[in-house]
């Protein structure tokens, strides 16, 4: 357990402490944008590596069962999950990796429920985990997950702000963090048809395949009774 403890305390370091911060800044002019991005995804890649392999070591330490019915809604809760994923891959953002968008650049799609659909996505995808597994060890692993997630949100919106403030007012007024928070407050209106049928059919077929794949990719499915 010290192991994962250690391994995911370095995992929220690095996305934290380094690239969540303005440390980044100075090591970034030094080796160029692309050469920090290349060096944080060899970091980040290797301490994935070796915080999967403490997590499959980690002994069992129970902490609560999750009721049938919860595992139910849980299962549910990763359609909307994998809904904010697909959005965030299909969806031109200018808090996602990419080239800089125009100050120009107006809400659309997605991001009109979310600015950052990727981290929330990986946030309730987090959440899930450690309400139906109940062990100390998933605490431990999907909450180094969740919280960077959750940092990253701020961090990003920060980064922006300095790199192009223009921009970022236009952001800022017109979308929110949780989603559909700005469209709740009156700041923005859905508009599913910029969704299009390409985001609900990726959603849909990735939590179809997940739900298949689950116990042959990690030995269990989140099926209850299966």
């Amino acid at each position: 357990m010290t192991a994962l403890i250690i391994t995911a305390l370095i995992w929220v370091g690095l996305h934290i402490g380094l690239a969540g911060t303005r440390l980044r800044d100075p090591i970034a002019r030094r080796l160029g944008d692309q050469g920090f991005r290349t060096l944080f995804s060899v970091l980040s890649l290797a301490a994935l590596f070796v915080l999967a392999r403490s997590y499959a070591a980690a002994p069992y330490r129970g902490l609560w069962v999750a009721p049938d019915w919860l595992r139910w809604l849980l299962v549910l809760a990763m359609l909307p999950a994998f809904a904010l994923f697909a959005g965030a891959v299909l969806s031109r953002n200018p808090t996602s990796l990419g080239p800089p968008i125009g100050p120009e650049w107006q809400p659309r799609g997605m991001v009109r429920i979310t600015r950052h659909p990727m981290l929330c996505s990986f946030a309730l995808w987090a959440l899930v985990h450690i309400i139906g597994t109940g062990n100390a060890a998933s605490l431990i692993f999907f909450g180094a997950f969740g919280v960077t997630a959750l940092a990253g949100t701020t961090s990003i919106d920060a980064k922006l702000a300095r790199r192009q403030p223009v921009l970022w007012r236009t952001l800022a007024a017109g979308t929110s963090i949780v989603p559909f928070g700005a469209i709740l407050a009156g700041r923005n209106h859905f508009a599913p048809r910029e969704l299009g049928w390409s985001v609900p059919i990726l959603a849909l077929g990735l939590w179809g395949g997940m739900l298949i794949l689950h116990p042959l990719l990690f030995g269990m499915s989140p099926l209850p009774h299966v």
